[in-house]
């Protein structure tokens, strides 16, 4: 099962820098278990979020070259707050460096002005057919979805020129 916890990117530096929202309803079906009687979003998916949100910034810079972002490590992970339903998780991460394979990022979620979590991350980038040529449509099958995808997340508002 994969639970998406980007709702929404509200501003986009492609290669640089990212901030996305993530709302936190009762109707979330992990919160039954997480925890009975004080629902709180599970610190894991606090940095999942923010792994998804790091990706979704990866993928733009670099016009979805790769099907494939994950995450490879997590560094100096801190919770530091609750998440709780009827709040917003504002999601930021910011891209401290970048090889051929792999990004360093360093990533936060807020509450309002209270800090939830924060952390290093470094995701890798590839495509699978580059350990399997055989899989070269199924690369473009999967950067297709993602672009259809994003194109959902992230709606930039025209500027209008004065």
């Amino acid at each position: 099962m994969r639970f998406t916890l980007v709702d929404k990117v509200v501003e986009l530096e492609p290669g640089r820098r990212i901030v996305a929202i993530k709302n936190l309803s009762l109707a979330e079906e992990y919160l039954a278990d997480h925890f009975p009687g004080f629902p709180v979003m599970p610190g894991v998916f606090m940095l999942e979020a923010m792994t998804q949100a790091s990706a979704w910034l990866i993928r733009a810079g670099e016009d979805f070259a790769n099907s494939q972002v994950t995450l490879k490590e997590a560094r100096n992970v801190k919770y530091a707050s609750f998440v709780e339903p009827g709040q917003t998780l504002t999601i930021t991460a910011e891209v401290i460096s970048q090889d051929e394979h792999t990004t360093k990022l360093k990533a936060q979620g807020m509450v309002g002005d209270v800090q939830t979590v924060s952390g290093r991350l470094v995701l890798e980038r590839y495509n699978l057919a580059d350990a399997d040529p055989t899989k070269e449509v199924t690369d473009g099958v999967v950067r297709h979805k993602m672009r259809e995808l994003f194109a959902l997340l992230w709606r930039p508002t025209a500027v209008v020129a004065s």
